[in-house]
């Protein structure tokens, strides 16, 4: 069994290593968790006795594989529980995060099992993130932005890069929810903003950061 801060550690660590399981630098990950170097340090060195990391001074921090296993359990858990909130509770998608944040760390499998089952194995959270199985496997991640398609071109989104209060509630305003359709019109190189129409409708300008955070599925 693992604390809600340990979770919280391994959960980090794993996203912040990505597909390469790069090593994390002590001070990325301090920022990340809104701690001093010093307490992530002594943390990281309480997981790598637990076997849970491979840490190395001047290198930084990854999962081992049972701390992957264990963070991802806690992904799997978090997930899960936004599903819920949005599908059954009817919170919006921007509201969900924080609350699951708390939910997450309920450990029960029989519990997560039964919440699994009763929202029929969703495959996708509602930011558009997989979740994992109970074995810890998941579908592929988008790798396709918004930015990146070509002028003319037309796509549905499928996830969001930034699953911030902030940004949520800004698509929110223009529109744009996943499943929502976006033609790119236009780039403009001079301020890097991009013309786009939202499910057929008129055209408004997005900003580059806006675009490059948005996954889309060609269409």
């Amino acid at each position: 069994m693992f604390t809600p801060t340990e979770e919280n550690y391994l959960k980090a660590i794993y996203k912040l290593s990505g597909n390469e399981k790069e090593f994390v630098s002590t001070s990325k990950l301090a920022e990340t968790l809104d701690t001093s170097a010093a307490s992530a340090t002594d943390m990281i060195q309480r997981l790598s006795k637990k076997g849970l990391v491979h840490y190395h001074k001047y290198q930084g921090v990854n999962t081992s594989p049972s701390g992957e296993k264990a963070a991802l359990q806690v992904i799997r858990r978090h997930r899960l529980w936004e599903v819920f909130l949005v599908q059954k509770l009817k919170f919006n998608w921007n509201e969900v995060h924080a609350i699951a944040e708390e939910l997450e760390h309920i450990k029960s499998p029989q519990l997560i099992a039964q919440l699994d089952k009763f929202l029929a194995h969703p495959k996708y959270d509602p930011h558009g993130d997989p979740i994992p199985d109970a074995e810890g496997k998941m579908a592929p991640r988008p790798t396709t932005t918004l930015n990146m398609l070509a002028t003319g071109d037309l796509g549905k989104v499928i996830s969001t890069k930034d699953s911030s209060s902030d940004f949520l509630l800004f698509l929110d305003k223009l529109n744009i929810s996943l499943g929502a359709e976006i033609e790119l019109l236009d780039y403009f190189a001079y301020d890097g903003t991009y013309s786009v129409r939202i499910n057929h409708g008129p055209a408004i300008t997005l900003s580059g950061k806006v675009a490059g955070n948005i996954f889309i599925e060609k269409l």
